[in-house]
């Protein structure tokens, strides 16, 4: 189901609980909301409105990939960036890494599967981001 965005900072600033394979149907309305909203890339369930650590991505086909806690377990190259956010005014700058190792848990079959990958450019970008949304910090 397609959900509206949250712009309040109450919400977008409370640090999510652990996702679990019951909070599926929060996955799906995300990957509902995310890809009606043209051009977006990312978005994290308190965007939603649901302060679970679940976030979703669009890929360059327009297919959404969601990730159950997801935790940036290190990065290298920093660099400077300045983003936007779907749920906030204007632009943050920020530091990012150009590649990152991730853990998080994929919904397979009903349960929840552990997975590490690694990422780069964009796509860590996006999942930095997100990863922030999850711990409550306002981007």
């Amino acid at each position: 189901m397609i959900k509206e965005l949250v712009h309040d900072e109450a919400i977008l600033s409370t640090p999510c609980e652990a996702a679990t394979a019951a909070d599926a149907d929060v996955a799906q309305d995300l990957v509902d909301t995310l890809l009606s909203i043209e051009d977006a890339a990312c978005l994290a369930a308190n965007q939603i409105g649901v302060t679970k650590a679940i976030i979703a991505l669009a890929d360059d086909e327009g297919n959404a990939h969601v990730m159950f806690n997801p935790k940036v377990l290190f990065g290298m190259g920093a660099y400077k960036a300045e983003e936007s956010c779907l749920t906030r005014e204007g632009s943050v700058k920020v530091t990012r890494f150009a590649k990152i190792k991730v853990s998080y848990d994929e919904l397979v079959d009903g349960e929840l599967k552990p997975r590490k990958r690694d990422f780069v450019e964009w796509a860590a970008e996006l999942i930095q981001h997100m990863c922030d949304h999850c711990n409550g910090k306002l981007v």
